[in-house]
């Protein structure tokens, strides 16, 4: 910055006013901009964030950047954070709560103007270091009946039921379920809860649960559990699974076993993720929002912060998303 004022002419304070953006004669501005260009300045974000008490960070954590819907998550996020001069600071958690209080502990350092993370399972000492950082917090993806601050998302539970019952009424009464072996993944359990409540209400008889594989669950995780589950339940005439992704695999091993989806087995996925509408035949599932669901935390982090209050207004406290059971062919 020193070498910026001098090139330019002007004191470290003019510099400081022209990078914080403040009103400065036309004709200075363009000296100490054609000094920062010459030197190829960079503002030390850190060091103005100490002295002004605020940052231009927005930290969100994420269980796992290699799921499409919440790298769409983060894209939504990113489109209304951007827009107010806010840059994400980006944090992966591999489903592990204690490495997600790591990464909170860390990122607070930075002194971020909010904070968004996924789920509403947490440990005690990651909410206790949000709830004392007085600043605007929303998790996404669940609805937790005490956020920490705001929510935005969606019962698992209760989109899996819906979609136990769109396979009873197409017929299906031996409706099984592939899941992961992880509990880490307390969506995932959302999920399976879900599936096991509505089988007993619709009176379908005991649950078919099998659970393999590791958080995040991938293509590859669907055929083994296909396998397990056909083993102990022949008999089986639909398959739920916790993700697009396993729904795929257990296709694929479908077509490896020469049975036909839906007329020997019918497979039925949730996410809407891409592969689902690319499968053939095309999967099954339950579509949710996770652009809207980024999106929604964002606005909601910027009203926080516009209106200089921390603590939710009751209105905005939990937003609702939607979600669809979308129909095709698998099932």
């Amino acid at each position: 910055m020193s070498d910026v004022a001098r090139i330019a002419g002007v004191s470290k304070m003019t510099v400081s006013r022209v990078l914080a953006g403040h009103s400065v004669a036309l004709a200075t501005r363009v000296r100490v901009q054609q000094a920062i260009d010459e030197l190829g300045y960079v503002a030390d974000a850190a060091a103005g964030a100490l002295s002004s008490g605020r940052s231009e960070f927005a930290a969100v954590l994420v269980p796992s950047l290699a799921s499409s819907n919440f790298s769409d998550t983060v894209r939504g996020l990113s489109g209304a954070l951007e827009r107010e001069g806010l840059q994400l600071l980006l944090g992966d958690t591999d489903y592990d709560l204690v490495r997600e209080e790591r990464l909170v502990r860390s990122m607070l350092r930075y002194q971020p103007r909010c904070i968004a993370l996924t789920g509403s399972q947490h440990t005690d000492g990651t909410r206790q270091l949000l709830e004392r950082s007085r600043i605007p917090v929303v998790e996404m993806w669940d609805l937790p009946g005490n956020p920490i601050d705001m929510a935005v998302g969606f019962s698992n539970a209760r989109a899996a039921r819906e979609m136990v019952r769109y396979l009873k009424d197409r017929g299906y009464r031996k409706i099984g379920f592939l899941g992961g072996a992880s509990d880490l993944d307390r969506r995932g359990l959302e999920r399976l809860k879900g599936y096991q409540q509505e089988i007993r209400a619709q009176g379908l008889g005991e649950p078919r649960v099998i659970r393999v594989g590791e958080s995040p669950i991938t293509m590859s995780h669907g055929g083994p559990a296909l396998d397990a589950l056909l083993e102990q339940w022949p008999d089986t005439d639909a398959v739920m699974c916790v993700s697009d992704m396993s729904a795929f695999g257990a296709i694929m091993q479908c077509h490896r076993r020469g049975l036909s989806v839906p007329h020997d087995i019918a497979v039925a996925g949730f996410g809407n993720f891409e592969v689902a509408d690319c499968c053939q035949p095309a999967i099954t599932t339950v579509s949710v929002d996770a652009v809207g669901i980024g999106a929604r935390a964002g606005e909601l982090l910027v009203s926080a912060l516009a209106s200089g209050d921390s603590q939710a207004a009751s209105e905005r406290r939990k937003v609702t998303i939607d979600y669809t059971v979308i129909s095709r062919e698998s099932a």
